[in-house]
């Protein structure tokens, strides 16, 4: 009758033994699982403020690029509201409006944690001047007419043409040709003119004219004409650059 005892005790202090160390894992468990509810909810914390409160909202609007147009320009165009999440901004909806600008050539918008947009432009730049009842409009390489001002800008070529326009094919030839230069005749070119697209003519300094044709080979008829200049003549014809004349 004895030996059964001594198993129940031995049993029992077993068991005993094994209480602490299971308690000690609910315990480590416990912390497990309330270090991952705490993570959880911190996540979601910081993604609420980031998405949904002026935490990391817009602070500054970075404009960059300005040459004639004035910062506040741009950002009156890109209708930024201050504090707005700077994750949810729609970049493509700012680069468009700002884009509407008629002086601007291409722009850029990007993010800069923790609160700052930055935009940065490239106004365009005249290559020729058209001359109206109501002042003096600016072409630029693409031949967009973008803004109209009272007096004409130094050193730029005025454009002769009967409707002119981005999509009228004079205005593009001549626009191609004036794109196209030689870098040391521009400041002796006064105008271009064109009746076609094939008909194209350039007016130097000192009663010369140039005959183009059209804006094909252009740079090499460029080429050609920098050479016939150191003759004397009044008239120079490159229109078939293989037979250039001078007269």
């Amino acid at each position: 009758m004895s030996t059964p005892v001594r198993g129940r005790r031995v049993t029992s202090r077993a068991a005993a033994n094994r209480r602490p160390d299971r308690r000690k894992l609910r315990r480590k468990i416990m912390r497990r699982r309330i270090v991952a509810v705490l993570t959880v909810l911190s996540i979601i914390g910081l993604a609420y403020s980031v998405w949904f409160t002026p935490l990391f909202g817009v602070r500054t609007v970075d404009v960059r690029g300005t040459v004639v147009l004035t910062e506040d320009d741009v950002r009156t165009a890109a209708a930024i509201e201050p504090g707005s999440p700077l994750v949810r901004l729609d970049l493509k909806g700012i680069a468009a409006r700002v884009g509407e600008v008629p002086r601007v050539a291409s722009v850029e918008v990007e993010r800069s944690l923790p609160g700052t947009v930055r935009i940065l432009i490239s106004e365009r730049t005249p290559v020729g001047i058209v001359k109206t009842s109501d002042g003096v409009h600016l072409i630029d390489a693409t031949g967009k007419d973008y803004a109209t001002l009272t007096t004409a800008p130094p050193q730029v070529p005025e454009l002769l043409l009967a409707t002119p326009g981005a999509n009228d094919p004079a205005t593009r030839a001549v626009v191609a040709v004036v794109n196209e230069l030689p870098e040391k005749l521009r400041p002796d070119v006064l105008s271009v003119s064109a009746t076609g697209p094939a008909d194209v003519k350039v007016q130097l300094t000192q009663g010369r004219v140039v005959k183009w044709g059209s804006a094909a080979d252009t740079t090499r008829k460029g080429a050609i004409l920098m050479v016939l200049l150191t003759r004397q003549g009044k008239t120079y014809d490159v229109s078939s650059p293989e037979l250039p004349t001078v007269s």
